[in-house]
Parts: structure tokens; C-alpha cells; sequence
């Protein structure tokens, strides 16, 4: 998430000097490759890249074949092969053994139907949103590689360039199984007039992470979680450790008591939650508050037989959780790396985190049964 927000502030940059400049983004993979599709990188005349579509084996390659677009060309879709395994691929020795189809194209004009101001709604307003783009033209359709067709979270259409009304009616209900389920695909449609191959995009905003307590272990959290790209908030009740100057990388600071978190932080069913304050009596008050309401994640610091006294008193108290609360707790919080500092906890906090948001059980991946990343439908 990080990466795009880099991407779209160099985009502002870009458009504000007047320059020109190219997009390259992974729209389709098969076989094992590093980064999957929805990876961009922003390209400038300079050589200035900002992202990357590979683990750096691919970018000046892209970087040439960019040249003729940052020109003034149109756009182009690059393909690259890394099957081989006799031949080592560009004399690089990739060792991939996948496939990467990447479209560049120029830096998208601004305008009601720019995918650059979409994709920084979805992030800075934290909206799921869906873009389309047609990669691939066969035969006489009213379409062109580039085109696209954008649409919010409820469902409505943000903007299109796509003239081409039958591939826009047969792209409507997998834009919408797409936005209904959250997973992006590759689809290719034959139609009467030729053949359309399209990238249907989930773009998902930053993950909403709600650290509370702002004692020194919850400093890591916080710069981890924002290296990430993610959105941080954390809640103390102390306004000596609630304040900008402990953490100035948060996107906010707020200094509430527990009984009042509900009209002060926003906890829906994206919002990861941490508990650490160290204060026995403060995390039973925020249990109290946090396990009714519909958070994906509640992560609890301490030791097991410490949560379980907590839930105890919760159920004394008349207040006793439900199954499927407590599937959503996390406690002890984080993955088991043996950490000890509050850097080393941290990283097992949001090792943790990251797992529950892909659906993986955070084991060692060779142990993993079957290819590291999931294939894209339709790929």
C-alpha cells in the first residue's frame, strides 16, 4: 500500500512539473513470479522509477521499452517469459519459471475518468473500489489496450473510458462478483467483433490498525505498521503518552478512556485492533468495549492464563463473549519467532496480522503445500 501512495505522490510531481511520464503495471502472471498483478511502477525520461514490477530483474528492461512510450507512443503490453529452464533468461538467471505480461502505457491524462485520482480515492478515503483494464485487443472491437472501467465499493460507476458497449456489458457482473468477493481476476471475453483480455482489480485501501495503549513497545507497532502503508491510530488514556512527539508517524493520536473509544475510533469489520496497555484493569474495561463490536482483529499482549482471568471476569461481570467473538481474539497476540525486545514483538504482532489478511496460517513457506502466492483467477 505504501508503494502505491509513493506512486501517486510522484504522479502529482509529475503532472505538476509537466512532464511526461509512463505507467507500467502487471496485469497478468502465470507460474511462479515475485510480484503478482496490480504491481506498477512509475517511470520518468530521467530513468527515475518509482515502485517496481519485479524483485529488480525486470525494471530496466521495462525501463527500454518505455522509451517509445514516454515519447508520445501508445501504449504496449511487454511479455516475459521465464519458463526456460535450459537458457538463462536476458542472461540474468532469473530462475522464476513464470510467466509476467506488464502493460505500459503514459501516464494517464487527469480528468473525470483518470484511474490515478481513483486509485488515491480508495486510499486516502478507505474505499474498496474495482478497476478494469483492457490489456489485450483482438479483431474490430470499439475498444483500446488502456482503456478502463472504474467502480466504487457500493457499486456505482466512478468513470470509464471503455466505448465499447459490449464488452462493458460483459464486463458488469464479473466487476461486481469481483467487488462482492474481493478477489481479482483475468478474464478474457470473445465477443461477436473480436477478443478483449482484461485485468478486473480489487483495489483495497490501507489496512485501519488501532493500537491501544502508547507505552515504548507500542513505538515499533506503530513505524512498523506505517512502513507497510497502513493506517495507524492509537488510543491511550494518559495525556502524557497520548502525544504527536511519541509518535509522529501515526495518522492520529487520540487521548480517550476506554468507555469512551466508541465515538472517538472507528471499529467496523476492517479495523485491526491490539491491546497493550500493560493495565490489568484498562484491558478489561476495553474488552468490555471491543469484543461486541464488529472488529476483524482483537489481539490481547500478555500471557495466555492473563486473558483468561480477563475473560473470566468478563463473564462474572454478565458480559460473556461469544463464540464468535472469540474467534476474532488474538491472545497471545502475535506469531510464535521467539521474541523478546519490542522490535522483535512488533514484528510477530504484524507477522500475525498479515497473516489473518491473507488467510495463511504464518508458517514457515517451506512448509507450505503448494505455490507461495495464490493464482489469480483466470491467469
Amino acid at each position: 500500500m505504501k508503494e502505491l501512495r509513493d506512486i501517486l505522490d510522484a504522479v502529482v510531481e509529475v503532472r505538476r512539473q509537466g512532464e511526461r511520464a509512463a505507467l507500467a503495471t502487471v496485469v497478468k502472471v502465470r507460474g511462479s513470479t515475485y510480484r503478482r498483478p496490480g504491481a506498477r511502477m512509475l517511470l520518468r525520461p530521467d530513468g527515475t522509477m518509482v515502485g517496481s514490477i519485479s524483485g529488480g530483474c525486470l525494471e530496466g528492461d521495462i525501463l527500454e521499452k518505455a522509451r517509445p512510450v514516454l515519447a508520445g507512443g501508445t501504449p504496449r503490453l511487454a511479455t516475459y517469459d521465464m519458463t526456460s529452464d535450459d537458457d538463462i533468461v536476458w542472461g540474468l538467471g532469473l530462475g522464476c519459471n513464470g510467466v509476467v505480461y506488464v502493460l505500459i502505457e503514459p501516464l494517464p491524462a487527469g480528468g473525470p475518468a483518470d484511474p490515478m485520482a481513483f486509485l488515491d480515492e480508495c486510499l486516502s478515503h478507505e474505499r474498496v473500489g474495482v478497476m478494469a483494464t483492457v490489456f489485450r485487443v483482438e479483431g474490430h472491437l470499439g475498444a483500446h489496450v488502456g482503456d478502463r472501467w472504474m467502480v466504487r465499493g457500493d457499486g456505482q460507476l466512478w468513470g470509464s473510458t471503455l466505448q465499447d458497449p459490449a464488452l462493458s456489458e460483459a464486463l458488469r457482473p464479473d466487476v461486481d462478483e469481483a467487488r462482492q468477493t474481493g478477489r481479482s481476476r483475468v478474464r478474457t471475453y470473445t465477443l461477436p467483433d473480436g477478443e478483449a483480455e482484461v485485468f478486473i482489480e480489487v483495489v483495497q485501501p490501507p489496512v485501519p490498525l488501532v493500537v491501544f495503549g502508547a507505552g515504548h513497545d507500542a513505538i515499533p507497532v506503530v513505524r512498523f505498521a506505517k512502513a507497510l502503508g497502513w493506517r495507524v491510530t492509537v488510543v491511550d488514556s494518559r495525556p502524557a503518552y497520548a502525544t504527536r512527539d511519541r509518535f509522529p508517524e501515526a495518522d492520529e493520536v487520540v487521548l480517550a478512556h476506554p468507555e469512551d473509544v466508541p465515538g472517538s475510533v472507528r471499529l467496523d469489520e476492517r479495523t485491526f485492533a491490539v491491546v497493550m496497555t500493560h493495565n490489568y484493569l484498562q484491558d478489561l474495561k476495553l474488552l468490555e468495549v471491543l469484543l461486541p463490536s464488529p472488529v476483524r482483529y482483537l489481539g490481547v499482549l500478555g500471557p495466555r492464563s492473563r486473558t483468561d482471568k480477563l475473560l473470566g471476569d468478563l463473564r462474572a461481570k454478565g458480559r460473556a463473549p461469544s463464540e464468535a467473538q472469540l474467534g476474532r481474539l488474538y491472545s497471545p497476540v502475535g506469531v510464535d519467532i521467539g521474541a523478546e525486545t519490542p522490535e522483535e514483538i512488533a514484528l510477530s504482532i504484524l507477522a500475525e496480522i498479515q497473516a489473518v489478511l491473507a488467510g495463511r496460517s504464518a508458517g514457515l513457506l517451506r512448509d507450505r503445500k503448494g505455490p507461495i502466492h495464490e493464482r489469480t483467477e483466470g491467469a
